[in-house]
């Protein structure tokens, strides 16, 4: 049978140490027997050879061991600076055997730690460099109100570029505009405007949230430049209000001029009988033209909502008289409290959309939750769904997927709910088909 290397190290090591056993105890026995020939006490010759033998057998043992007791000695202590984050240590065993394969283990963990180290390290510069540049303002504030850290647009913004660490951030809002004082004391997300001395308006977002960093609770500041964006997003939002409006007059009045001269001609050839489809066909189009301008005075008009109890069965039948639907569930008992006519209008906004994306009557569903501290009212159909992007520009201003769309009604709707303290949300539904939901407070 063939020995690994390990097991006949492991061999040679114990037959070592089984002759200087032997070597020992033969050595024992002559010096007892020479001790005895000089006293006749065989227990005293004994005693007189065991204790020279027990230091001899020591030195022995020992010094072979001695090494090897020297280099545990030597993997405690990197273990100790390995814990302390110090990783700097390399250990050197010239042996082929159990130990050289422990030092090689070790010193490989060494390397491993090491490079990890390093790479750490450049992903913490990296970090820094692109949070110190970014031009997001960043203040990192502790449990006591001082600022821990602050990147170099905080710098800029709030303390004209110099160092904000170890500051209060109370010290620093005193000399901050009012309207970001005002946001702080607020709480929570949100914009804010500050005058400046042309008097124009510089927008800024506020975020702020909290986490705990060596277990001890902070919370961090986040301070967005908006103006530059939202003056494009305006351009933008103008140019596309231009091009619909200017589609939609020429939809409707090129058809009215072309019909209009042919009831002239109609008229010169005496044909009376076929002036009244020109006419009717005229009328249609100019009604189509009202509707169309009556929506976008209704979207830039909207008045602040006057809220009232209203009973949810009284709003469902309300509805029911307008588009037909489904009621999923059991109504609150309780009333809500919003502007009955502007809720109204919303509701039937999406249940006719609901029902244009092809679902059937009994597809088109409204159910009304009472959440703990809002109440959600969901419309959900079964039609094709919408695309990532249809989702996520759904709610835009004049973004609609309709030939005939004005992109009003998702926007109202989104309108109708921020006003009143709430948010709409849209989500694809499993086996097809789109649900909206209007959460407000109760």
């Amino acid at each position: 049978m063939t020995l690994s290397p390990p097991a006949r190290r492991r061999s040679s090591l114990i037959w070592r140490l089984a002759l200087v056993a032997c070597a020992l105890i033969a050595i024992a026995v002559a010096l007892a027997l020479l001790v005895q020939s000089w006293v006749d006490d065989a227990l005293v010759a004994g005693a007189v050879a065991i204790g020279v033998m027990i230091p001899i057998t020591i030195a022995a043992i020992r010094g072979p061991l001695s090494p090897m007791l020297a280099m545990f000695r030597a993997l405690a202590g990197t273990v100790t600076s390995y814990r302390d984050g110090d990783f700097a240590f390399s250990l050197a065993w010239k042996r082929n055997d159990e130990l050289g394969d422990l030092v090689t283990a070790h010193n490989n963990l060494g390397d491993t730690l090491r490079q990890q180290r390093v790479g750490l390290v450049h992903r913490e510069l990296l970090l820094d460099t692109m949070v110190q540049n970014t031009p997001v303002a960043m203040l990192l504030c502790d449990p006591g109100g001082h600022v821990v850290y602050g990147n170099l647009a905080a710098r800029k913004l709030l303390g004209d570029g110099r160092r904000l660490d170890g500051l209060r951030l109370a010290d620093i809002l005193e000399a901050a505009p009012e309207s970001l004082r005002e946001a702080v004391a607020r709480g929570g997300d949100g914009l804010f405007a500050v005058q400046r001395e042309d008097d124009e308006e510089e927008i800024f977002y506020l975020a702020r949230s909290g986490f705990r960093l060596n277990g001890r609770p902070h919370e961090l500041f986040v301070l967005r430049h908006l103006t530059a964006e939202l003056r494009r997003q305006e351009v933008r939002t103008w140019k596309k209000v231009i091009r619909v409006i200017s589609h939609e007059l020429n939809n409707s009045l090129a058809p009215i001029a072309s019909l209009a001269h042919s009831g002239g001609e109609l008229v010169k050839r005496g044909k009376h009988d076929q002036l009244e489809r020109v006419f009717a066909t005229i009328a249609e189009r100019a009604r189509h033209l009202e509707q169309f301008i009556l929506g976008y005075a209704k979207f830039a008009k909207l008045p602040a909502p006057r809220p009232e109890d209203v009973a949810w069965p009284a709003l469902v039948d309300r509805l029911r008289t307008q588009v037909p639907f489904v009621v999923d569930g059991p109504l609150p008992d309780g009333p809500g409290r919003f502007d009955l006519a502007q809720v109204e209008q919303a509701l039937v906004n999406l249940l006719r959309n609901a029902h244009e994306s092809g679902s059937s009557d009994a597809d088109v569903h409204l159910r009304v939750r009472r959440l703990p501290t809002t109440v959600a009212i969901e419309v959900s159909d079964r039609g094709s769904g919408m695309t990532e992007a249809v989702l996520s520009n759904a709610l835009l201003p004049f973004y609609s997927t309709k030939r005939d769309g004005t992109g009003l009604g998702l926007a109202l709707v989104r309108e109708i709910a921020e006003a009143h303290g709430g948010r709409v949300s849209l989500a694809n539904r499993q086996g097809g088909g789109v649900s909206v939901t209007i959460t407000m407070p109760q």
